[in-house]
């Protein structure tokens, strides 16, 4: 059966992490439950490695989960976005994944997609030991996450991985991932790269809105696919006014019309 498609933009936008619930219980290897709070708001699970049927695979970057307080799970598999039930009850997680975006990617992500979808299912026993999560299928196949802590807006560097129009998202033009980039400076100042020619600029935040001043930039022209990701950045930049949204380690800038771009923590430059 094909699953129900959802937003990329609705995911990026929707996630807010499972609050604690019941009664305290012991955490960590060999306690033999998992405490909800380990599931608290600002916290996104990395995908580190899935081991299936005795072989281990890394993932790719960019996938993740995040468990929301309304019983369900969000992410990103590396290539797409995804969505569905889970709960967390003594030292067990329960997830039914039913909804995913249809962007393309190359074969290497599609065939992780694959790989997650099918071992991130069902009741997956839960063992933390720090910032390690590691879920257990009843076949025995394993998968290992990492958790990471909120990014700031300020002092961190944002690679741009998706492009948002309207409720839509799609992927980055293929050959153009992580090319462009921008921080923005506790004193306001942005620099970065378009997806083809470096920038600069200055940003004044007021609470969800970045007024952004003039554009200065280099003056190449790089391969149509580059171009595309510059364009779509300038949009942003040289709206004067964006709307953000700020979860976790993923940001989300749009212009008035609701063209924009989503971009992920990648380094945390200056706390």
């Amino acid at each position: 059966m094909q699953k129900p498609r959802i937003t990329a933009v609705a995911a990026l936008a929707s996630l807010v992490l499972l609050a604690a619930c019941g009664t305290e219980s012991g955490t960590g290897a060999g306690s033999g439950t998992v405490d909800a709070d380990v599931f608290v708001a600002n916290v996104r699970w990395t995908f580190d490695t899935i081991t299936a049927d005795g072989k281990k695979t890394t993932a790719p970057a960019g996938a993740y989960v995040e468990f929301t307080e309304n019983g369900r799970a969000a992410g990103n598999s590396g290539c797409n976005h995804f969505g569905g039930a889970a709960t967390v009850e003594d030292d067990t997680v329960t997830v039914s994944l039913g909804e995913t975006t249809e962007m393309g990617c190359d074969a290497e992500r599609q065939s992780f997609e694959k790989l997650l979808h099918r071992t991130f299912d069902g009741r997956l026993k839960a063992v933390v030991d720090g910032d390690t999560l590691t879920l257990t299928r009843p076949d025995g196949d394993t998968l290992v996450l990492s958790s990471q802590p909120p990014a700031p807006l300020k002092g961190t560097k944002w690679t741009v991985d998706t492009l948002v129009s309207g409720e839509t998202a799609s992927s980055l033009p293929a050959g153009t991932e992580g090319r462009a980039h921008f921080v923005i400076g506790a004193d306001g100042r942005v620099a970065g790269n378009l997806g083809c020619n470096r920038f600069s600029t200055t940003a004044t935040v007021s609470g969800s809105t970045i007024s952004f001043g003039r554009v200065v930039s280099t003056r190449m022209v790089c391969a149509p696919p580059q171009m595309t990701v510059e364009k779509a950045m300038l949009k942003v930049f040289e709206s004067r006014d964006a709307t953000y949204a700020l979860h976790v380690r993923q940001l989300t800038l749009t212009t008035p019309d609701g063209s924009g771009v989503a971009a992920s923590a990648t380094r945390v430059v200056k706390d």
